[in-house]
């Protein structure tokens, strides 16, 4: 069983897991801060941009699945105008935002683990995968043969897997080169259909 985090359009790597494992996503784990349970990373004209939903701060430790979306910024139009300026020129924009853009209406999520899994599951839905997930109701005590990656696929830690993540198109790469392990966004928009190519075994691994 490989275990993951709830995160917000979460990079390649974290979908691979998604493809290839049966998952468990722990929902009862302490927030952590600065972690890819409310932040992504795009490729823009001018480099790698994060993207950060703010979250209501709690006092003292709070469980991921009991985090709050803050209601006082205007997030969902910063992101998607950011995604849209990013990404509205690649090959299968205008095939996937209209299942997208209903994610940024303002104030239609109240939990940040709501609004992830659910982002989530049309994120699956459009890379035509159906990933063996179940949802955690207590901290999971990782077992023999388990592979926890909790922190693992974490934004200040190195790629994970990044031997594995074979380059595709992306809109800027003339000018940046490849950016390995972006959001699952990027190669959606990047290669449609064929992302599914992307996110099986390599040999090695099979």
């Amino acid at each position: 069983m490989v275990i993951l985090t709830p995160s917000y359009l979460a990079p390649v790597s974290y979908y691979r897991q998604l493809n290839n494992s049966p998952v468990t996503v722990e929902a009862c784990c302490n927030y952590q801060k600065q972690s890819y349970r409310n932040r992504c990373k795009i490729a823009t004209e001018a480099g790698v941009m994060t993207l950060s939903i703010p979250i209501d701060k709690p006092s003292g430790k709070v469980l991921t699945r009991d985090v709050r979306i803050s209601s006082h910024d205007n997030w969902q139009h910063l992101h998607w105008t950011a995604i849209y300026s990013a990404y509205h020129s690649s090959p299968y924009f205008e095939y996937y935002c209209d299942d997208l853009r209903p994610f940024y209406e303002p104030n239609r999520y109240k939990y940040l683990y709501d609004f992830n899994i659910e982002l989530q599951n049309t994120i699956c839905s459009l890379l035509n995968i159906t990933p063996k997930i179940e949802y955690s109701k207590e901290y999971i005590q990782p077992q023999a043969g388990d592979t926890d990656l909790r922190e693992i696929i974490h934004p200040k830690q190195p790629i994970f897997e990044q031997e594995k993540l074979l380059p595709y198109y992306q809109v800027f790469s003339k000018r940046h080169g490849f950016i390995p392990d972006l959001s699952i966004i990027d190669l959606l928009f990047n290669m449609g259909t064929e992302s599914i190519f992307l996110l099986l075994p390599t040999p090695k691994e099979i």
